[in-house]
């Protein structure tokens, strides 16, 4: 560290008789480069971690003073971030680890020692992305899932435990443990580090990046934390400097407190909606004000956790008081707290601060209301009580051009009873539908607006129509973390089976908590039994319907909805909603609270007003609303206070890494070269590092280049590459046919990311992707040109290839929102896309298409691919590049039509730093570091 020794700004410090070396940031105010106080908490963790890793070479004492001068309106700087750790799931880390191996059989084909491909910081891998829905409302589902969990990835969890022996740095949490977000919140989250650094026993904080966009949930204890790319994190992984443009800042004030029956769901669907509009994209946010003492720690954890829908990087909660009582709750050692509370005091860390921020966002605790969020963004919040309204306007949107026969004024009618049609479109000039005629028949047939079908489950007859709930789920580290709600959850399933409520039998419900220590407290307060009788059996203890495993429906309940075209619900305690992520089938899909997941799975109907409609009746034939079950806050909090102990957490957490018997009877590949299986259809040397060139290739002007997809606004990360399960009739499917996979074996696009000839296939294949280059048509297909012949995205590729023709795609705004999935990124790469075009990017895809050294082409303001009269069938050429690639450089693009017309058009390079175009230069990241690793060793 010689750079930081001309700074002077390693210092000793003493705790309990040991002595530690630190990187003192109150040395940079000494010597005039900063003044602390100003700068938000999170921008002096990340000045920390540069100031302590100036080596003069990859850091220099120049980053360390960029960082120091954080302005609210900053300047267009960079700093290289090093986390102190990497996180990782099993879906994304799978193809990490298989990425690494390749990278150690590229260096053993070198003549290199493989062992130079090592992680420099410390990886905790949980696997809790596997696990399925497909038993459930039975005391055993939990044990034939996991079973089934085993048949299915026995392979891949064998690919983990060689890397978890193989790699020095690499530990695995088993399957059955938790999520990874709740377990690093729980246990693996430190707040400040005790580590052996460099020869020297250091302290600093606890800073990560993690291969799941929800890795922010950690800021909820003040860990500076976010999701990136498994091609990203690789890197990270390596020892390679994150770079980044130094974020602003905004500040969230939070003022009053939490109204009675509203829960810290409520709460973060209400900030998520906020900071939409506000607009976080690449910015931090941190959070203030009195209102914050007014939050439990996992309120806190539950707002950080919805970071990536928010649209942020991170969102957090600086250090106080009630950070390190939560510290000791979860069994964390109290030697340990005490040592946070002086280091980050030294520090200028801890406790209330009042810096500057870019912005700041009021937000009135008291104005939140009971919500859901959907039918297919998170962000796009409904108040309960809208709920009915909202979603009888879907359907007359969605079935408007079907009813033209059915009476008009039975429609308003019906409208106005839910209390939509605000604007007196159908009622006419001057019409209302704020009030229901008395005349008005309760269950009017109004055609397809109002059908229901009757499906037989098991020899008994039910009736489902538009808006029945098909699936409640208790799922997702977002709510299973937090206390409150789970046990809100378990009162409200308590009170209802005391009114003699049930769940309908075409709901499938489910129960998957974050970590172990939920179903203890759940046991001991005498919640649990309550659940399971409603049916809300623990399933798993991992992100199942959340992520897309929900599992498959019961078939009556699926041939009906494909039969009847039926717009079934599902109603989750998650995190993520879009288009076929819970289900291919479901098409409407709503985010809400754990015992909001109860009561509508005891409507059975999303049409519902639960502030007026009576939710079900008792055993008399009386009307039971949901206020008459509502748990009341005061018992919520005393079921807690007398239910959770921190050595629930000291018990489930003291052989965390150990697994089951499952775990320890699969015997794992060894050596320090992974011995790859041809014959395998989970896992395949991929080919980005095969027949390796140590010459960059540099980047050039891309010519006679073709439209894969015309695509619109907010096209996610899932539409791009899904990660539930697929049908035969894909290219996915078909080669794994080939392969002698039978259908049943398929699994999901998910367990399948070790293997990119199923993944190449998958991208863009989401079933509700919509290529616009075609009418009416959802699924992966395309149009191939100039032929026009319309085949499957993937088939056009491969003709493409074959004509040695580079792609381009053209999106709209947001484009790969969503997940940190770096097969989005990997399969656009693979299926010769050179640049994309849209409007906006989300970060985490943004910089996988740079990991990838694909170019993120961003139009100028204002423009379109509609508005320019591109319609995909175009030749693109993309000018400028000849010259080299400079960071956010602007280039041209001629599109010329069949007629001969050119459309000329600028578009900016979305490549932020130097460090971004040696990346492409490089023909991704993980080429850029093979290629150092090979030629300085």
């Amino acid at each position: 560290m010689s750079d930081a020794d001309t700074l002077d700004a390693v210092r000793e410090f003493e705790h309990d008789g040991t002595t530690y070396k630190m990187a003192d940031l109150t040395v940079l105010e000494e010597q005039g480069l900063c003044e602390l106080d100003r700068l938000p908490v999170s921008i002096r963790i990340l000045l920390e971690s540069v100031l302590r890793n100036v080596d003069g070479d990859i850091v220099t004492e120049e980053d360390v003073r960029n960082a120091a001068s954080w302005e609210p309106d900053v300047p267009n700087v960079e700093v290289p971030f090093t986390p102190s750790r990497v996180v990782l799931q099993d879906l994304t880390g799978v193809p990490a680890v298989v990425d690494l191996a390749a990278l150690r059989s590229a260096a053993d084909r070198a003549g290199k020692d493989p062992k130079l491909v090592e992680p420099e910081v410390p990886c905790d891998l949980v696997i809790d992305h596997s696990v399925q829905v497909d038993f459930f409302g039975s005391p055993d589902a939990y044990e034939k899932n996991v079973e089934l969990e085993y048949e299915r990835n026995a392979e891949r969890y064998k690919a983990l435990k060689w890397a978890q022996n193989a790699f020095d740095n690499f530990s695995v949490v088993p399957p059955g443990t938790g999520i990874v977000h709740q377990v690093n919140l729980e246990h693996l989250g430190r707040v400040v580090h005790d580590r052996e650094w460099r020869g020297d026993r250091w302290l600093l904080p606890d800073t990560l990046v993690g291969t799941d966009s929800h890795t922010p949930m950690i800021g909820g204890i003040g860990v500076v934390g976010w999701g990136v790319g498994g091609i990203e994190a690789e890197a990270a992984m390596l020892g390679q400097p994150i770079t980044m443009k130094l974020p602003e800042v905004v500040g969230v004030k939070l003022e009053g407190e939490l109204p009675e029956g509203a829960t810290a769901t409520d709460l973060v669907l209400h900030v998520t909606e906020q900071l939409r509009e506000v607009g976080v994209v690449d910015r931090f946010v941190e959070f203030f004000g009195p209102g914050v003492g007014n939050l439990s720690v996992p309120d806190r954890a539950t707002i950080s956790n919805m970071a990536p829908e928010q649209g942020s990087t991170i969102s957090v909660f600086p250090v106080d008081e009630a950070t390190l009582d939560y510290l000791e709750l979860t069994g964390r050692e109290p030697e340990h707290i005490e040592l946070v509370r002086e280091y980050l005091d030294a520090q200028g860390l801890f406790g209330e601060q009042h810096p500057e921020y870019t912005e700041t966002v009021d937000v009135d605790l008291s104005a939140v209301e009971p919500s859901l969020a959907g039918p297919k963004r998170p962000q796009d919040r409904v108040a309960m009580g809208d709920m009915k309204a909202h979603f009888r306007e879907l359907l007359y949107g969605e079935f408007e051009d079907t009813v033209d026969d059915v009476d008009e004024e039975a429609i308003v009618r019906w409208l106005g009873e839910g209390g939509g049609d605000p604007d007196g479109e159908l009622a006419g000039d001057g019409g209302t539908l704020t009030e229901t005629p008395e005349t008005a028949p309760e269950e009017p047939d109004l055609g397809e607006l109002t059908k229901r079908v009757e499906v037989d489950l098991g020899g008994e007859t039910v009736e489902i129509g538009h808006g029945s709930v098909v699936v409640s789920a208790i799922t997702s580290c977002t709510n299973t973390s937090n206390p409150s709600v789970m046990v809100a959850a378990g009162l409200l399933a308590r009170n209802a089976l005391e009114r003699g409520l049930d769940v309908p039998e075409y709901v499938k419900t489910s129960l998957a908590p974050g970590s172990r220590v939920v179903t203890e407290y759940l046991k001991k307060a005498d919640l649990l039994p309550h659940l399971e009788a409603l049916g809300y059996d623990v399933v798993g203890y991992g992100c199942t319907t959340c992520i897309g495993n929900a599992g498959p429906l019961p078939e009556p309940i699926e041939n009906a909805i494909d039969e009847h075209g039926l717009w079934t619900t599902s109603v989750l305690s998650g995190n993520r909603n879009f288009e076929a992520r819970i289900h291919p089938k479901i098409r409407a899909n709503y985010l809400a609270s754990p015992p909001l997941v109860v009561a509508y799975g005891l409507a059975g109907r999303m049409d519902i007003d639960l502030e007026t409609d009576p939710i079900g009746t008792d055993d008399e034939g009386n009307a039971v609303y949901l206020a008459d079950i509502w748990p009341d806050a005061d018992e919520i909090r005393e079921t807690i206070h007398d239910s959770v102990d921190p050595s629930m957490f000291r018990e489930k957490y003291a052989e965390v890494f150990e697994g089951d018997e499952r775990w320890e009877a699969l015997e794992a590949p060894t050596g320090d070269v992974y011995d790859w299986d041809d014959e395998s259809t989970y896992i395949r040397e991929p080919p980005f590092f095969t027949d390796f060139p140590l010459e960059k290739p540099g980047v050039s002007d891309i010519e006679d280049a073709r439209c894969l997809l015309t695509l619109g606004d907010t096209v996610t990360t899932d539409h791009i590459s899904p990660a539930g399960p697929f049908g035969s009739k894909l290219p996915a499917g078909q080669w794994l046919m080939d392969h002698g996979v039978d259908p049943v074996d398929f699994n999901t696009y998910g367990s399948r990311r070790g293997n990119h000839e199923v993944m190449m296939r998958g991208t863009f294949a989401n079933v509700r992707i919509e290529n616009q280059m075609l009418d009416d048509v959802e699924g992966g297909y395309t149009v191939h040109h100039p032929t026009g012949e319309e085949t499957t995205v993937f088939e056009a590729s491969q003709r493409y290839r074959e004509e040695e023709t580079p792609l381009v795609v053209l999106s709209g705004v947001e484009f790969g929102t969503g997940s940190s999935r770096d097969w989005a990124a990997k399969g656009t790469d693979l299926l010769g896309v050179r640049a994309t075009i849209a409007e906006s990017y989300e970060r985490i895809y943004r910089d996988n298409l740079v990991g990838m050294g694909v170019l993120p082409l961003q139009f100028e303001d204002g423009d379109s691919w509609e508005s320019l009269g591109l319609d995909g069938s175009e030749q693109f050429d993309i000018r400028g590049l000849d010259d080299g690639l400079e960071v956010n450089d602007e280039l041209t693009v001629v599109a010329t039509k069949d007629d001969g017309t050119e459309i000329e058009f600028d578009v900016t390079a979305q490549v932020g730093t130097p460090a971004a175009v040696t990346y492409v230069e490089n023909g991704g990241i993980l080429h850029y570091v093979l290629r150092r690793l090979l030629t300085e060793n």
